[in-house]
């Protein structure tokens, strides 16, 4: 409770307006836009109705400077607003009421920006706080001001925590959906590679156990080694089997078929361009993969589209370029976590892959796979 007022009154606050918005910039410059029509007007109110050499650069300033804090830090803003109302009685006489003309139009945006981007809590401070703020401007003027005004205060305060509220509960699900897919992508991973180390693993045991009949002359400590080492890594694959156990869902089967390469690449685009190059298998297996969502991707998306996929190798790594023209109009489908699957694959291997539009309306992505220490 205390950390909560702390953070109204004094710490540094992060929440800011167009923080994740698509049209922040057009967002950023309708708010100083704003702010600049209202600090002109309440400076012009200023100098017509007091003194014309006085303070009115600095109301200026304060009117300005609150919706521009709005860009950092919506706290930050209140508190400057909230300051300013009470600068403002002591450098000039306004209007009768609590709030002058020009002051709804300043601080009630203000109210409703905090309301959208603060938490529980924190709004609960700031109406207190706020509504204390009201009355002490009141004091020196008509209180039957002062219950009306709160109250329109805080309804703006209430109608953008509502709002707030829901697009955070949105971001949140999007955010747990995201890390689903994450954790269900790394389990195909997983299951996946579960195939290229066991082959491994298996070459291991072949020549253990094949040692003495390869090798003439072996001493009696030798061949304890090999068997030592041949039993234990077939108790490695045993373990690995029954992790990928608990990796598979219950409605699935254990996949016996060997996982694809670079060159199988070929059966999934006829047109594609790979490199005839040596790459150890879970590399060639995560090239394959990022082309097949790719072409995955391509197909749902741009319907109709021209599609070149090249596979080369490059200073010690794969590169996987994968483009699309423009095509139709989307399918939809999918649960929009193709390129999710991409960086976690890629990402195994120290790798990394960007994605964008291209100029002509099509997609591209490319994906770099270190080949590491063969």
């Amino acid at each position: 409770m205390l950390r909560s007022l702390l953070q109204v009154v004094l710490l540094p606050d992060r929440a800011r307006i167009f923080g994740q918005w698509r049209f922040r910039r057009f967002g950023q410059a309708a708010v100083l836009g704003y702010g600049l029509l209202i600090a002109v007007g309440a400076s012009a109110e200023y100098v017509q109705h007091q003194d014309p050499d006085g303070w009115w650069p600095l109301l200026f300033a304060i009117v300005l400077g609150s919706f521009a804090l709005t860009l950092f830090s919506v706290l930050a803003a209140w508190r400057l607003a909230t300051a300013g109302l009470l600068l403002t009685r002591l450098v000039f006489d306004a209007e009768p009421g609590v709030l002058g003309s020009w002051e709804w139009f300043w601080y009630l945006p203000v109210m409703l920006v905090v309301g959208l981007c603060c938490s529980g809590r924190v709004i609960g401070w700031v109406a207190l706080i706020t509504t204390a703020t009201v009355y002490l401007l009141a004091t020196t003027r008509d209180l039957d001001y002062a219950l009306p005004t709160t109250g329109l205060v805080l309804l703006m305060l209430v109608l953008g925590y509502a709002f707030g509220s829901r697009g955070r509960a949105e971001r949140r699900f999007h955010e747990e959906r995201d890390e689903k897919a994450v954790l269900v992508e790394r389990a195909r991973i997983a299951r996946e590679m579960h195939d290229v180390v066991a082959h491994h693993m298996s070459m291991v045991v072949v020549r253990c156990e094949t040692a003495p009949y390869r090798i003439s002359g072996l001493p009696e400590a030798g061949l304890r080694e090999f068997a030592e080492l041949g039993a234990a890594a077939r108790a490695a694959i045993t373990d690995m089997q029954g992790l990928l156990g608990v990796l598979r869902a219950d409605d699935q089967r254990p996949d016996h078929a060997p996982q694809p390469g670079l060159a199988d690449i070929r059966v999934l685009a006829p047109q594609a361009s790979v490199a005839d190059v040596e790459v150890p298998s879970a590399v060639g297996l995560t090239a394959y993969r990022v082309v097949q969502e790719a072409l995955t991707n391509a197909t749902r998306h741009a319907p109709g589209s021209a599609v070149s996929v090249v596979v080369s190798a490059v200073d010690g790594a794969v590169e996987v370029f994968v483009r699309n023209t423009a095509g139709g109009p989307s399918t939809g489908g999918g649960g929009g976590h193709g390129l999710v699957g991409m960086r976690e694959r890629v990402a195994v291997h120290g790798g990394t892959v960007t994605a964008s539009s291209t100029e002509d309306g099509g997609f591209a992505v490319r994906a770099r796979i270190p080949l590491g220490e063969r």
